[in-house]
C-alpha cells in the first residue's frame, strides 16, 4: 500500500491550495480516507475524512473552508483548502483507515500514511 501526497506549497493568507493523494495497492473505494496535519510542536490532528459511504466530516477549525473529495477513476483523494490562514500551516498527511467507515479521527484506526506535503501560509 502506498500513499503519495502532492500539492503543498506557500501561499498568502486568504489563498487556496488543493492537495492530492494518489493511492495504490488496495481497493481504494472500500475504506475510509483522511487528511491530517501536524504543525511544529503540536500533535497530529485530523482535518477531514471521507468514508466509503461518501460521508464526510471535518475538524471545526476548517469547516466551511476545506473540502475533501475523491476521484475513484484516478485512485486519488483531494483536499481543497480555501481561505487559508497562518494557523493552517503544517505538514499535511493522507491516511487510509483499517475500516470502511470512520467515526472519528482516531489515528490508531488509520493503518497507512503518506510522507506528507508541506503547506506554508504567510500573513
Amino acid at each position: 500500500v502506498q500513499l503519495v501526497e502532492s500539492g503543498g506549497g506557500s501561499v498568502q493568507a486568504g489563498g487556496s491550495l488543493r492537495l492530492s493523494c494518489v493511492a495504490s495497492g488496495y481497493t481504494y473505494t472500500s475504506i475510509c480516507m483522511g487528511w491530517f496535519r501536524q504543525a511544529p510542536g503540536k500533535e497530529r490532528e485530523g482535518v477531514a475524512r471521507l468514508s466509503s459511504t461518501g460521508a464526510t466530516a471535518y475538524a471545526d477549525s476548517v469547516k466551511g473552508r476545506f473540502t475533501i473529495s475523491r476521484d475513484n477513476a484516478k485512485n486519488t483523494l483531494y483536499l481543497q483548502m480555501n481561505s487559508l490562514s497562518p494557523d493552517d500551516a503544517a505538514m499535511y498527511y493522507c491516511a487510509a483507515s483499517r475500516y470502511g467507515y470512520c467515526y472519528n479521527f482516531n489515528r490508531a484506526d488509520f493503518r497507512y500514511w503518506g510522507q506528507g506535503t508541506q503547506v506554508t501560509v504567510s500573513s
